[in-house]
């Protein structure tokens, strides 16, 4: 029984980040548009992120104006296309901020 149990959780996790990596393939999640204006807040955010140095699921460009390519990131403090809140466990998604070449890795 423990050995099914174990093998059940494996394979919902798998699962799940099947449809994760299928959904930031499109440069998403959850129907948001991974760019554009983004809203920090400490509650109820669109998306949790966590921020990474190695291994991210998408390289964030912060950038002051036209944040419209996969990974570019024009901070508001209000009225964004979606809202982040920054999160140390848990995350939706992890992310690497970088200088240049932002997207998927």
């Amino acid at each position: 029984m423990r050995l099914f149990t174990s093998f059940s959780l494996a394979l919902a996790l798998a699962a799940g980040s099947q449809v994760r990596a299928g959904d930031l393939a499109e440069c998403s999640f959850n129907g948001i548009a991974l760019y554009g204006e983004v809203e920090v807040v400490d509650s109820f955010p669109d998306i949790k992120i966590k921020v990474v140095d190695s291994f991210p699921d998408l390289n964030v460009q912060m950038v002051d104006s036209f944040p419209d390519q996969c990974g570019k990131w024009q901070i508001v403090s209000s009225l964004g296309d979606f809202k982040i809140q920054y999160v140390d466990s848990f995350p939706d998604i992890e992310i690497a901020i970088v200088e240049s070449f932002p997207g998927l890795p």
